[in-house]
């Protein structure tokens, strides 16, 4: 029973908080998180929990793949440098100052290590709430970061828990083989899985079992790389990154919008649920505070949170200066930003279900495991309900927007498919058989839309009004048939039909048409 009322909780919340989010532009994960924390409240969901495995095990696999998948690969190998150092040492840097942050207010170092490499990553998809505002190059970064360092703070994370409780040893040769085998098995294992799924699924048709392949894949890569005690959250980003790249020539076009629409169903549904369970959480993590008291609790959260936030400024404005005096080739020196995009980046940090999930594994027989969990909780709070609501502002006195450069690629790529298809229309029209009027015909509708595209601002508002009279046109149609299954000419299932098909064309328009970006 309590399962059942807390999906209907969860659900309930989501859709209020995902609501106002989108009336009052606010970044949804705030909202979610703080409607968790009401939820906390009820005293029927007191009990309720989130395990740890499920977010490490479910959760974070499904959504670390979806966001690889639909990430830029070219601009990751571009900004490569930045990625691996904000997602190695930064990480590391947080963890260590965080963790003298804790033990100055009285944690031992122990249970302060694994602190700070709880809190020390970024989280993905509080990240990519960004995406949308921010230019490709500092919003590709930023996700690219988020999606690689939890590998680094985990196997941090992994060795504080162990020397904690006696079981390992810190010595470089011990840390050194945990980094080669969570970054290089991490990344072996991950390719091997995609290539494995992508050959599994060349040979399915159907695609509800293109779905099924698509939920199991980062699954099957994040289990496998920790059973051998590698990083699962890389495998699963290699695996999304392999398939996302041979999916385009290997899947068929109803496959992909099938995969697509399922997935990003899904992502969504269980980004924001997560959230409110963190929020619900939280509300778990006051009650259980014993050792130490709320104020000095509340000290700890402020202080390690400083110690976040400001070693990641720190970090923003010292590192490219290190790099600039290293690296003085000219086509680095093209790729510099400066300062107002460098705080941006700065402000970025926050926090999410993978530093609680971590917190909450630690185990019970660790001293201070309370404090951690509190602080961890307080610090996705800080970071969620404070930073994330700046974020608009910052971006807008930085004056860093979206600078069209992926529409404006896809314009040329477009440009140049018309283009190509035109010159290929007499080899296609014999190949299958077309008659020469249904080619000219064709041409024309081609040479229409070339012309819209190769147009300058009159070339986009012509674009735009060919897409409302399409869309126009598709209403009439659409109350037609509606029309006619009214009068009894045509049944329920041939409108669905129909419908499915102008459904189907309606979206193309709305969100495939060059010239709609600043609809969506």
């Amino acid at each position: 029973m309590l399962s059942l009322l807390l999906a209907v909780a969860v659900g309930v919340a989501v859709l209020i908080s995902t609501s106002l989010a989108r009336r009052f532009r606010i970044a949804p994960p705030a909202l979610l998180l703080l409607a968790g924390v009401l939820l906390g409240f009820l005293p029927a969901l007191r009990a309720a929990h989130l395990p740890p495995e499920a977010v490490l095990l479910l959760f974070l696999p499904v959504l670390l793949y979806w966001e690889s998948f639909t990430s830029s690969l070219r601009e990751i190998r571009a900004n490569l440098r930045v990625i691996v150092l904000l997602s190695t040492v930064l990480v590391a840097a947080t963890a260590a100052v965080a963790a003298v942050a804790a033990h100055t207010l009285g944690l031992p170092w122990g249970p302060a290590w694994v602190l700070g490499a709880a809190v020390a990553p970024t989280d993905a998809t509080a990240v990519g709430v960004l995406g949308r505002a921010l230019p490709r190059r500092l919003a590709t970064t930023l996700r690219a970061e988020s999606l690689v360092n939890d590998g680094t703070a985990l196997v941090i994370y992994a060795l504080a828990v162990g020397v904690t409780m006696g079981d390992d040893e810190v010595g470089l040769a011990n840390v050194s083989g945990l980094f080669v085998l969570a970054y290089l098995g991490g990344m072996a294992i991950g390719a091997v899985v995609a290539w494995v799924a992508v050959q599994v699924r060349r040979r399915v048709t159907d695609p509800f079992q293109h779905s099924i392949l698509a939920l199991a894949t980062p699954l099957v890569a994040y289990l496998v790389a920790e059973a051998v005690e590698a990083s699962g959250v890389l495998a699963v980003v290699v695996s999304g990154l392999w398939v996302s790249r041979a999916s385009p020539r290997l899947f068929s076009a109803e496959t992909r919008q099938y995969v697509g629409t399922v997935m990003g169903f899904l992502t969504a549904l269980a980004n924001a649920a997560l959230f409110v369970l963190v929020g619900l959480e939280v509300q778990s993590a006051v009650r259980e505070l014993s050792t130490f008291d709320l104020t000095k609790a509340l000290l700890a959260v402020a202080a390690v949170s400083a110690a976040v936030i400001g070693v990641r400024f720190a970090w923003m404005f010292t590192s490219p200066y290190v790099i600039r005096l290293i690296d003085r080739r000219p086509v680095q020196r093209t790729r510099r930003i400066g300062a107002k995009p460098r705080t941006v980046v700065a402000a970025a940090g926050f926090r999410g279900a993978v530093s609680l999930a971590a917190a909450l594994a630690v185990p019970h027989s660790l001293p201070d495991r309370d404090v951690i969990v509190f602080v961890t909780a307080g610090v996705i709070a800080v970071t969620l309900l404070v930073q994330a609501p700046l974020m608009p502002r910052i971006v807008r006195w930085a004056g860093v927007t979206d600078d069209g450069s992926a529409e404006q690629e896809r314009r040329r790529a477009e440009i140049t498919a018309v283009e190509e298809a035109i010159a290929a229309l007499p080899d296609l029209a014999g190949r299958t058989g077309a008659s020469a009027v249904h080619a000219d015909q064709l041409r024309e509708q081609f040479q229409q839309r070339l012309d819209l595209l190769r147009g300058d601002g009159s070339g986009a508002q012509g674009v735009a009004r060919d897409r409302e009279v399409r869309l126009a046109a598709l209403a009439h149609k659409r109350a037609t048939v509606i029309r006619l299954r009214d009068e009894g000419t045509i049944d329920d299932e041939v409108l669905q039909q129909i419908l499915e098909g102008l459904d189907f064309e309606e979206v193309q328009l709305r969100h495939h048409t060059f010239g709609d970006h600043a609809d969506r």
